[in-house]
């Protein structure tokens, strides 16, 4: 598996693109929308977050065993994996069709599920918001209705991403990804300039869903891999599903408590703050997502190719690869976050923006917030593709901490729009924010010199 700096950029620029499409329609919706439908579509953002959480985390799971099978794996485990002995790879097609069946099967029904529980608890949710809302709700209501459907189209054709990801098919994913952006950016901007509102972006979103979908498929599925899965027979999608499940689970209750830690705030707090606050920590957070994006890119590239490194043994290209990306996280941040810092309300301002970042000093928090998540999320990807979740018990206290401090901090103690960034930030440092990024380090047998060394590399 090759993957090139080449990679690296297209990786950039996907994750700009994924990221950042909403923020580039930043100045149009904060020109044209009013704060209260900003808010709302912020809240939109949020329940979308939430539609993958139903993936239980099974997408990372079964991106690292389609990794495993491309890398010569003959046999998949419940935890670690199978050494490779000879160098030579040679692909098990009977097995990559099992997993293929395997994520066809899982996905179309959870797809299901989820579509019942947007159209029923999701409906009264937005019903609820809608009590002080002073727009046109019909509008909102219709808004949703598609989103409930691009939602749960997006999750059923999740396993594609395992697809191209678990192949190294890293600058091609990437191209389609920026691809689908670009319209859903085209779209989203013309609908929204002619006073579609929510609609033009729930439309754009369909649009570009459904073109990623198509390319993907089209990319993946050569003709050489028609033809060797066509002839060849399936392992048992039970036996791939028992194998995988132990782990996939750990890894879902593990995105629930991340869920918890990082979105939580938004869902408590609108119901205790106004959906103007909502619509300046919504844009604010977002923008800082473009940056944990860009932090982290340079790791989330490399994640097949760390796969593979486990499965052939060469932890010292697996240093390399984190400390590099450690380097460039902590400078982006440094960059981006102090342009946002001094710039961000100035140029809102500049460009006649309804809403505006948050004041100076929850700013501030909010980035530091942001940092401590990012570095975690980027120790728990290595630890990951040693086919392991140590950490999965932890997440699913702190998120549990998280909503009971938040509770508490808004019923109680009256902090306001501070409970938001403190309390998610208090749990984090107690314990997660120091202890899986030194596991990395203990697990790599990083030491201070090795940072030197490999950066004059």
């Amino acid at each position: 598996m090759n993957i090139s700096k080449i990679d690296v950029l297209w990786s950039y620029g996907a994750t700009f693109f994924k990221i950042a499409s909403s923020a580039l329609l930043l100045p149009l919706i904060l020109k044209v929308m009013p704060s209260e439908m900003v808010g709302i579509w912020t809240i939109f953002m949020t329940i979308t977050a939430f539609s993958t959480l139903l993936d239980f985390g099974f997408n990372p799971s079964f991106t690292r065993n389609i990794t495993y099978v491309f890398s010569g794996v003959k046999n998949l485990k419940i935890t670690g994996f199978e050494v490779a002995v000879d160098k030579r790879i040679t692909i098990d097609y009977g097995l990559l069709k099992g997993v293929i069946k395997a994520m066809v099967w899982f996905y179309f029904r959870i797809s299901l599920i989820l579509f019942l529980l947007l159209i029923t608890l999701g409906t009264y949710y937005i019903y609820t918001l809608l009590k002080s809302y002073n727009g046109d709700q019909n509008e909102v209501y219709f808004s949703w209705f598609l989103l409930c459907l691009i939602n749960t189209y997006n999750l059923f054709t999740l396993y594609y991403n395992s697809l191209l990801l678990g192949k190294g098919l890293i600058k091609r994913s990437k191209q389609i990804i920026i691809l689908g952006q670009l319209v859903y950016l085209i779209i989203a901007s013309i609908l929204i300039y002619f006073g579609f509102g929510l609609v033009a972006i729930v439309s754009a979103q369909l649009s570009s869903v459904i073109i990623i979908r198509w390319l993907s498929y089209n990319f993946f599925y050569t003709k050489e891999i028609k033809k060797n899965l066509n002839l060849s027979v399936a392992t048992p999608k039970s036996d791939i599903l028992k194998t995988i499940y132990p782990n996939a689970f750990k890894i879902g209750l593990t995105s629930i408590g991340g869920f918890m830690v990082q979105k939580s705030a938004l869902i408590i707090g609108s119901l205790y703050l106004r959906l103007d606050d909502i619509a300046a920590y919504g844009v604010t957070m977002q923008l800082i997502a473009v940056i944990s994006g860009l932090g982290s890119v340079y790791i989330t590239t490399y994640q097949p190719k760390i796969v593979q490194l486990r499965v052939l043994q060469d932890f010292e290209a697996i240093k390399k690869i984190y400390i590099r990306g450690q380097l460039i996280f902590i400078l982006t941040y440094l960059l981006c976050g102090t342009i946002l810092l001094f710039l961000g309300n100035p140029v809102l301002a500049f460009l006649d923006s309804q809403t505006q970042l948050l004041p100076f000093w929850l700013l501030l928090l909010a980035l530091i917030l942001s940092i401590i998540e990012t570095n975690l999320s980027i120790a728990g990807a290595i630890l990951l593709t040693k086919n392991e979740v140590p950490f999965f018990k932890a997440s699913l206290i702190s998120g549990f901490l998280i909503i009971l401090g938040l509770l508490i901090a808004f019923e109680v103690l009256e902090w306001g729009f501070y409970s938001i960034i403190l309390v998610p930030l208090i749990v984090d440092v107690f314990y997660q924010a120091w202890k899986w990024p030194i596991e990395v380090k203990r697990d790599l047998k990083i030491n201070i010199l090795d940072y030197f060394i490999i950066k004059s590399k």
